[in-house]
């Protein structure tokens, strides 16, 4: 049996390995983002006398929200290749984030809904600045997304939390 079974878990743990072309192609992703911010950049510096201020302040914000889910492609990227394919060799590294050396599946999850309200709340913001323009139905149903946002977050963190307190108590002997 175990001549079986160890080949068997040996292709499970290299299965992990599936998942770095996916990590590839949100690299890739990421490269769009960065066309679009420049794209977007050029036509606010080029137009830049033309704008009114709340024009200039959602394209600003449309910049922002770029970033924004830029950072959140570096923490799946990074901090999911990291927990979940192979560790990266950055010990030392005076590049390194911060934020990887206690990177985890639960920190990922809190980290990542926190990056999803953030990037909510920007669209939220540019939908309140263009108000005019957009139904009333668009803003209820933004609003009810973003606090389905909030509410999830903290649900994640709460449920981290938990696991933690679980993790961290004394176990009783099997003696």
């Amino acid at each position: 049996m175990n001549r079986f079974i160890k080949p068997m878990e040996f292709f499970i743990f290299w299965s992990r390995w599936l998942q770095a072309p996916l990590y590839l192609g949100l690299i890739a992703a990421q490269g769009v983002y960065v066309y679009q911010f420049m794209h977007e950049l050029i036509h606010l510096i080029s137009k830049a006398g033309e704008l009114g201020e709340a024009e200039v302040m959602l394209i600003v914000l449309g910049l922002i929200d770029v970033v924004m889910i830029a950072n959140l492609l570096i923490m799946v990227i990074i901090g999911g290749y990291e927990t979940f394919v192979s560790r990266l060799d950055l010990e030392g590294h005076p590049d390194q984030p911060e934020w990887l050396s206690h990177v985890n599946a639960g920190v990922l999850k809190v980290k990542l809904a926190i990056a999803l309200i953030s990037i909510s709340s920007i669209h939220l913001l540019r939908t309140f600045i263009n108000a005019a323009q957009v139904a009333d139905r668009v803003v209820i149903t933004q609003i009810a997304i973003h606090a389905s946002f909030l509410l999830s977050a903290i649900a994640i963190a709460y449920t981290d939390k938990l696991m933690m307190q679980t993790l961290a108590m004394p176990h009783p002997s099997k003696h």
